[in-house]
């Protein structure tokens, strides 16, 4: 049994996913060396109970399992915050698989080097669908739009899925607020301009099982480009050219689609079509090559190829179509013109 420098809160919020919760509840229970650590389980108004889970797992009386009416995973993390006893919080997706030593690791860099919060890398087991594995891939690969956030180690922006905070930093900040999606790089970017550090954990990695096909990754990546304007007026001192990307190469893109039809019809000179066609065949090239050598896999390089296009365009899409919805309404409420991107607050005795 391991001993901890810190005191850890695992904070899950959950809705109607209880199969996915006991796969990591597993996790913890069965891979982990440590067990000095508390468990915070907060149902998020599920029709799907996972009280029969927590009560059944090997880790119960680590576990305390909260029940709350639905208001949305920021908020529910909130709810469980304010409840955790632990010095340090780490919040998990329910969907999430930890590997051995997560904690141990969490741990190390830690007492290595102070952060007032962190995060850690996504991966993919094998047993996971190959669209899973395919949308892991365009999500961490550094030729997607996605990779490590920040791209400097301490200058790093955590995902929710796999961030820790100290008890501290969750007061002043008073967490996360109720965007969504948006709501961790919202809390992070408050949290900057307060002067808290972040670091990245490259060696605390999650298993992400996405419960995902094609068509729902479309939509969840067009709601993460609708969110992304709404941030940069939120946090103007934060803007990154990088997320007008997606947008860039959808215009680039349909140019390049209207152009290759424009020459077969003998209206534009093959010249000028190779021509612009070139970046796109070296760039798409590039990207092949790094999935290959990754994936080792034709199928796998392929469906990441696909999931790569849905993910610039439904991203790309989302984000033009807010940025001209705030363009024309600038005197209105955000959270007025954007209700389906806002959920209500806990009200007090919830």
């Amino acid at each position: 049994m391991g001993k901890l420098v810190h005191l850890y809160s695992i904070v899950v919020p959950v809705y109607n996913r209880p199969e996915e919760l006991k796969l990591l509840l597993d996790s913890i229970a069965i891979q982990q060396s440590e067990k000095d650590f508390e468990v915070v389980v907060v149902e998020d108004g599920s029709q799907l109970s996972s009280k029969q889970v927590c009560e059944q797992s090997p880790i119960f009386s680590k576990i305390t399992y909260l029940e709350k009416s639905n208001s949305g995973p920021g908020l529910s993390r909130n709810y469980g915050m304010m409840r955790a006893k632990g010095d340090y919080f780490i919040i998990l997706d329910s969907d999430c698989i930890l590997p051995p030593n997560y904690l141990s690791e969490v741990d190390r860099e830690l007492c290595t080097q102070y952060a007032d919060f962190f995060g850690g890398p996504d991966g993919a087991l094998a047993s996971f669908t190959p669209v899973q594995q395919a949308v892991n891939l365009v999500m961490t690969a550094t030729l997607s739009t996605a990779g490590i956030r920040g791209g400097k180690p301490n200058y790093f922006e955590p995902r929710s899925f796999n961030m820790g905070l100290s008890s501290e930093m969750f007061k002043a900040t008073g967490g996360f607020g109720t965007i969504h999606p948006g709501e961790d790089p919202d809390l992070v970017m408050r949290a900057w301009k307060l002067g808290y550090k972040s670091r990245l954990f490259s060696n605390a990695i999650v298993y992400h099982q996405r419960r995902i096909q094609f068509s729902s990754f479309f939509k969840q990546v067009f709601k993460f480009g609708s969110v992304r304007p709404i941030l940069e007026v939120l946090h103007p001192e934060f803007k990154r050219l990088i997320f007008k990307g997606p947008s860039i190469f959808l215009i680039y893109l349909s140019t390049v689609v209207v152009l290759c039809v424009s020459m077969l019809l003998g209206q534009t000179s093959l010249q000028f079509t190779t021509l612009l066609c070139a970046p796109l065949v070296v760039y798409l090239g590039l990207f092949k090559l790094q999935l290959i050598y990754k994936t080792r896999s034709i199928k796998l390089t392929s469906l990441a190829i696909l999931a790569f296009f849905i993910q610039m365009s439904g991203y790309g899409l989302g984000y033009m179509r807010s940025s001209v919805l705030l363009a024309w309404n600038r005197n209105k409420n955000i959270e007025t013109l954007f209700p389906h991107l806002f959920f209500n607050p806990i009200k007090k005795g919830q």
